[in-house]
């Protein structure tokens, strides 16, 4: 009787918390279990993590330590959010029973205090936050790892890799999922700021290098970070997650919604499917992908490219004991001393073959296969899973952290992999749990007995199998790359109402400011100063989101601000100060470029709606006619192969996306943020537009100083002030300026101003008489830096390549990792890169170019691994030298910067058939362009030069490259690209890249022959040009013993091409050298 007024009681108690957010759901499809009931499978787990688990959280913080046994106490973010992961999947499934016992309430709010707990560490260190949005550096992380009972840190940067971005992502991503599920974790406003803070931290994931999962940062373990596909995909999954998220759930309002940068979220994805299948430039492969791509965070929407990663994986990780964290990974192996952090160069060799095997792979693939609907994947794994399971005293299964090969049995197993048993790491019954491996097992578990679905562990809907797959998703998408046959809306705002009347005698419909009001139109700088305002938080000292551009994405939304609708025009239409903007040319391609950008990665419900500015200035003289074809093609619906429909903003507004910047909302005693919308240019409406007030392009006499600058360079600053003031030629003002300004500094005062004031309005003067020299060499003499030249170098970087600033032939910058505005400007104008003043603005130029061509067409950069920005330069003078012909070249400088964009796209475009082999090889050799499959051929050659290669000065050892490096991994290839450096001549660097080839294809034929001394590349060439001097020899030849010109001119193949004369100076250098012996030598007798 007793007992059934107990459960009258507890029932009563669940009547009364009906409708909360913990109201346990019903599931009326649940299968009947067949001799067990559900509550006996429930309860199987919940005993499995009461004593594996949840008997380790901390009481205090609710964070989960790394190790369970001793007084360690250390708790990685990473492992705890796992372990709340599984605790949160328990709780679920108890959701499917009414009478629980508590357990679902339990279960839940192990959960919940855990991820409260890293909450509270991470708020704790609020000022890095601060610091690292400004500055994301390793020093100004937040940590990874804290004291499980006090959540104090336990190590400083310089004694842990904090800097892991996956952790964080992880625990954004968790943060979704779960409060998405009904569990209510952010419970005040000053939460809410902090984690929009923590977002903009995320959304820099893809320039930030960072230690990765494994708190290694590169493969040799040196302590030096890289970025890695898996902390960029787990951060593009988190920012697809939490966009527009409503931290409160369902009890939220509009002030507890997190903002996401579209643009910023579209970086992370392009970075990560320019970088897989690889994790990093050392790490050809790791197996730290499968839970990026495949649960939790499935990143990936490319189904090809995910197939070929996780095919990668398989094959080069997987195991009879699990996968391989990466190849040569040495950790916990018998070789591994513990005692040093850090690993001595050529170290990772001893590790080749007895790398640790981690069954929590196995698991995560069994996961994936259920996620998929693949039972044959998932049968596979559990096969090979159950066998390596171990059991503690009460019989609960342990995963053991790893398998590892004793000391005695390493060298058998690197005789012969595979073939000596390995051990595992832990038990169970030594009280060491693995609380990473138990979690995921335990939701592994669940889900294969069909305790929870998928559908369960991802509210969210982070999976979408690719047969469900739309072309649009309510958040980022998460879907594959169907056809995209997006049209974008397109608004024509006229500056005035005079220009929107002469346009429209020419049947192009506009509207001005004035025509679309009450809607505003903002520049995207407007947009970023209310954006400002995200996120502040004084009381943990956090400004607002921090001072980054807009993209064009983000400026094809309406906005609904204090009461405003407001739509934004893209950065490209802004007043720049930069010479660039007053290339029209350079404008309209910008607008294709910005039009093709959005049709390839809007994917949200709604249309683009894309604002198109016309200034009066964009008209003037020779302009007009390119700006009116435009115009005439969006009236036609079609602009650069991309649909448009062209209407009033008032009609396309209804079909756009709106985003609700409710976190401007004031109080009554707050001051209303001022912005500043467009104005409309007053001026008389019939008044005529001065078409014909800009020259026609200047011709190359007037872009010609008429003095010489040795004549002047050492007159007296009164002779050159004098000239200065009687020189009209603008050529000549600034080529005096500038002796002035070195001279005498920029505050020196002339007849027009200071010195700098001077050159100022010479730059002006010259930039609208289309002067493209003189523009460009007062924009040097100002220091003038272009916009979106940072971000332009991080597109670079992102696919793989490096980029260097600096003149042909002398010092050059190499940048391999993401710089700030700032450190690039000192680059490009230190002195000792630079030729001429001119190239420090033309290496801008060219920069912008490339950022954008790589990112649309990364197929012209294919084979150039090194983005030499000089030597790219030379190549570019090259060509208008053999376009000339006998004629004088023109001068790169005089071209305008939409002529340099294209004769740049005319140098990357594959050779054509009719120029001769000299140019070629100039052209190849300037943009540094390799065969396919060069550097794995340099790794075979290196294999059979015991004493290394030399070129030019530059030395690639055997030792320790080929123990450091593996052949397919990127820093291998750079390795070469540094061996190629100091090669001065870009035809003689191809002739070096062709007999690489010619060596590798010799030694392939002939595997008995290797060199055996050091081979220095510059003696094979001059073998191979003497005897080609022997064949070609001329009465007058003594007197061009030095000249290559005509070996540079050679067909490669034949049998008196370049290539046979290489190889016989190959083969004669091979045969000085002993033979190695074979058994199967058909020239040995006995």
């Amino acid at each position: 009787m007793a007992d059934v007024s107990w459960k009258m009681l507890e029932l009563r108690a669940r009547s009364k918390r009906s409708g909360s957010i913990y109201e346990p759901l019903k599931c009326i499809n649940l299968p009947k279990p067949e001799g067990e009931t559900l509550w006996d499978k429930l309860n199987h787990y919940y005993r499995i993590v009461k004593s594996t688990l949840l008997v380790y959280q901390s009481p205090t913080t609710g964070l989960f330590p790394t190790k369970t046994f001793g007084s360690n106490q250390r708790a990685k973010v990473h492992d705890s959010l796992y372990c709340a992961a599984c605790a949160w999947a328990l709780a679920l499934a108890y959701r499917r029973i009414d009478d629980d016992k508590g357990r679902t309430h339990e279960l839940e709010h192990s959960a919940i205090k855990c991820m409260r707990g890293i909450l509270y560490c991470y708020m704790r260190q609020a000022d890095k936050v601060q610091k690292f949005k400004q500055d994301p550096k390793p020093s100004a992380c937040l940590h990874s790892v804290f004291n499980a009972q006090t959540g104090d840190e336990v190590f400083s940067h310089e004694e842990y890799g904090h800097l892991q971005i996956n952790a964080l992502s992880l625990f954004l991503l968790y943060l979704v999922e779960m409060i998405s599920s009904g569990l209510q974790i952010i419970y005040n406003t000053d939460e809410v700021s902090f984690i929009q803070n923590l977002v903009f931290c995320v959304e820099r994931a893809y320039r930030v290098p960072d230690f990765g999962v494994w708190e290694r940062g590169s493969k040799y373990n040196n302590g030096c970070p890289e970025l890695h596909s898996s902390s960029v995909g787990l951060a593009k999954a988190a920012l697809e997650a939490i966009n527009g998220f409503n931290l409160f759930g369902n009890q939220g309002c509009s002030w507890s919604v997190i903002f996401v940068d579209f643009d910023a979220h579209n970086r992370n994805r392009q970075t990560l499917c320019s970088l897989l299948p690889r994790e990093s430039r050392s790490h050809n492969t790791d197996a730290a992908l499968l839970p990026c791509l495949s649960y939790p965070g499935f990143a990936l929407d490319d189904e090809v490219l995910f197939g070929q990663t996780l095919d990668k994986i398989i094959r080069k990780l997987k195991g009879k004991y699990g996968f391989k964290r990466f190849l040569r990974d040495g950790y916990r192996t018998a070789l591994e001393d513990r005692t040093r952090r850090y690993y001595k160069p050529a170290e990772i060799k001893l590790f080749d073959g007895i790398e640790c095997e981690f069954p929590i792979f196995f698991i995560f693939m069994i996961i994936d296969g259920i996620f998929r609907g693949n039972p044959t994947q998932v049968k596979e794994y559990q096969d090979l899973l159950d066998p390596l399971l171990q059991h503690t005293p009460e019989g609960c299964p342990v995963v053991p952290k790893y398998y590892y090969v004793p000391a005695d049995f390493v060298e058998a197993e690197q005789r012969s992999p595979g073939s000596q048993r390995r051990f595992p790491s832990n038990n169970g019954r030594d009280g060491k749990l693995f609380l990473w491996g138990q979690a995921v097992y335990i939701i592994a578990k669940l889900l294969a007995d069909k305790l929870v679905s998928p559908k369960d562990l991802d509210p969210i809907g982070r999976y979408v199998a690719p047969q469900d797959q739309r072309n649009v998703s309510m958040r980022f998408s998460n879907q594959g790359p169907l056809e995209n046959d997006l049209v974008v809306h397109v608004a024509l705002i006229a500056e005035s109402q005079r220009l929107q009347v002469f346009l429209n005698t020419y049947g192009i419909q506009t509207q001005t400011p004035q025509q679309v009001e009450p809607i505003q139109i903002w520049a995207q700088k407007e947009l970023v100063k209310a954006y400002f305002r995200l996120g502040v938080n004084d009381k943990l000292g956090l400004s607002g989101r921090p001072d980054r551009p807009i993209g064009c994405l983000g400026t094809s939304k309406i906005y609904r601000i204090l009461g405003k609708t407001v739509v934004c025009y893209s950065i490209i239409f802004d007043l720049s100060d930069f010479y660039m903007s007053q290339d029209v040319m350079m404008l309209i391609d910008d607008i294709k470029n910005a039009l093709q950008f959005i049709k390839q990665y809007w994917k949200m419900h709604g249309r683009p709606l894309f604002v198109v500015l016309i200034r009066e200035d964009n008209i003037r003289g020779s302009r007009f006619n390119p700006i009116l074809d435009m115009l005439a093609a969006f009236r036609k619906g079609l602009v650069g192969g991309v649909k448009v429909h062209v209407d009033r903003v008032q009609t396309l507004i209804s079909g756009a996306v709106v985003e609700q910047l409710d976190f401007l909302s004031i109080t009554e005693t707050e001051e209303a943020p001022v912005f500043k919308s467009l104005e409309e240019l007053d001026l008389p409406k019939h008044s005529k537009v001065k078409r014909q007030s800009s020259t026609p392009n200047a011709s190359e006499l007037e872009q010609q100083p008429d003095v010489n600058i040795n004549d002047w360079i050492n007159k007296s600053t009164y002779e050159i002030l004098q000239k200065l003031n009687d020189c009209s030629c603008l050529a000549s003002q600034v080529l005096l300026s500038s002796i002035l300004l070195k001279r005498e500094g920029p505050n020196f005062i002339t007849k027009e101003g200071t010195v700098a004031e001077h050159i100022e309005r010479i730059y002006r003067r010259a930039g609208s008489r289309k002067l493209w020299s003189v523009v460009r060499f007062a924009a040097s003499l100002l220091g003038k830096l272009v916009d979106s030249l940072a971000p332009s170098i991080t597109n670079v970087l992102v696919q793989g390549k490096q980029v260097t600033l600096g003149a042909f032939g002398q010092e050059e910058a190499v940048i391999s990792n993401p710089l700030s505005p700032a450190v690039i400007k000192d680059m490009i104008y230190d002195k000792r890169r630079l030729q001429d003043e001119r190239e420090a603005v033309l290496q801008q130029e060219l920069v912008i170019h490339i950022g954008w061509i790589i990112s649309n067409s990364p197929e012209l950069f294919s084979g150039m691994l090194k983005i030499r920005i000089g030597w790219i330069i030379h190549a570019m003078k090259y060509e208008l030298q053999i376009r000339a012909g006998e004629m004088p070249a023109k001068d790169l400088y005089q071209m305008s910067p939409s002529e340099v964009k294209q004769l740049l796209l005319d140098i990357l475009q594959p050779q054509q058939p009719g120029r001769s082999w000299l140019n070629r090889r100039q052209l190849d050799g300037s943009l540094n362009r390799t065969p396919a499959g060069f550097y794995d051929r340099v790794w075979q050659i290196l294999e059979r030069t015991p004493n290394g290669l030399i070129v030019a000065g530059r030395f690639l050892p055997q030792q320790p490259t080929l123990s450091d490096m593996t052949m397919y991994e990127m820093n291998f290839s750079l390795l070469v690209e540094d061996m190629l450096q100091n090669i001065d001549q870009p035809q003689y660097r191809q002739i070096i890249v062709e007999l690489l080839m010619v060596i590798s294809v010799i030694l392939e034929r002939n595997p008995e022959l290797e060199f055996q001394d050091k081979v220095d590349l510059d003696k094979v060439v001059q073998e191979a040009f003497h005897d080609f001097q022997k064949d070609h020899s001329s009465p007058k030849g003594a007197e061009n013993q030095s000249d290559m010109t005509a070996f540079y001119n050679t067909h490669p193949l034949g049998k008196k091409g370049t290539c046979s004369y290489l190889s016989k100076a190959v083969i004669t250098l091979l045969l000085e050298g002993e033979m190695k012996s074979s058994h199967d030598d058909p020239c040995t007798v006995s």
